[in-house]
């Protein structure tokens, strides 16, 4: 079937109304556009177990405390349909902001607890209200069955996945892989604003991730944190603006290794423009644990 395409809530919601009263499964795919592979996965993720897909593009003004961050963000949306399309997505909904947000573009309030103060929320105010504001309406507007959502961005999901269950959204919120360039970058539509110079840096990052794992038998978390940042600072295109290592259920920091632990390593890297973001999971190995007193 040919992609609809809908800018109006009430467009989109005869079309779910008439979906749903049809017993039809609805698989929901929220992005803010300039649509890359790991968009696509999601997308097909959804078509595979799903009956119709809605994949929305709307860049969220709450989710920006940097203005300049919002008004540089890239914006495709004839070229994200077309390709959308081609994935065997059904519906795309492209709504404009007075749409979204017709009483004006302004955050909820939410109990997101600690997860949201650390990382990304300590550097980024107001950014998880933004993104707990924008997600919650969609999943009213959109009323899915499932919603799919990138791993890349690990602080983000555990965020969504709180809001769900405040909100008592009663939809499965799916957590999909990381995709990776050939060169191991996260596939990010921020990557489109690196300079040539910066991302053939940017690989780094991802690099450094892996290492930490490497890094452990002999070293301390913060000497760990250290050697990392150091890899990836040997370009002077990168400046990483935390490292952390944390719980992945919880994301509280992790101040000493345990065996059998499973960590969470989540990075921000600084760039001339985009802000890069990126993490990898791992368990510490028995015996993997370096004496707290090591550096």
């Amino acid at each position: 079937m040919k992609i609809k395409v809908f800018t109006t809530v009430s467009d989109l919601r005869k079309q779910l109304d008439s979906d749903q009263a049809a017993e039809l499964k609805i698989g929901f795919v929220p992005t803010m556009g300039a649509l890359h592979a790991g968009h696509f996965s999601l997308v097909q993720k959804a078509l595979e177990e799903n009956d119709r897909v809605v994949c929305s593009i709307f860049v969220n003004p709450t989710q920006f405390n940097d203005p300049k961050d919002l008004q540089v963000y890239p914006r495709m949306p004839e070229q994200d349909i077309e390709l959308l399309e081609k994935t065997g997505c059904h519906y795309v909904f492209l709504p404009s902001v007075n749409e979204m947000y017709p009483e004006g573009a302004t955050s909820g309030t939410y109990d997101l607890g600690l997860m949201a103060e650390t990382m990304e929320g300590e550097f980024r105010p107001g950014h998880f209200m933004g993104v707990a504001t924008v997600v919650d309406h969609l999943f009213n507007l959109v009323k899915p069955d499932a919603a799919y959502f990138g791993e890349k961005d690990f602080q983000q999901l555990a965020v969504i996945q709180r809001m769900a269950q405040l909100r008592s959204h009663t939809l499965r919120i799916i957590g999909c892989p990381t995709l990776r360039e050939n060169d191991g970058l996260a596939m990010s539509s921020r990557n489109l604003l690196l300079k040539p110079d910066e991302r053939k840096a940017a690989p780094l990052i991802f690099q450094g991730l892996q290492k930490a794992k490497a890094f452990i038998p002999h070293h301390t978390v913060n000497a760990v944190k250290d050697l990392v940042i150091r890899y990836i600072e040997q370009s002077p295109l990168l400046t990483v603006q935390y490292l952390e290592f944390v719980d992945p259920f919880t994301l509280q920091p992790i101040n000493a290794w345990i065996p059998e632990q499973k960590v969470q390593a989540c990075i921000a890297v600084l760039t001339s423009g985009p802000r890069l973001i990126d993490n990898i999971g791992f368990t510490v190995e028995l015996g993997s644990v370096a004496s707290p007193a090591r550096a």
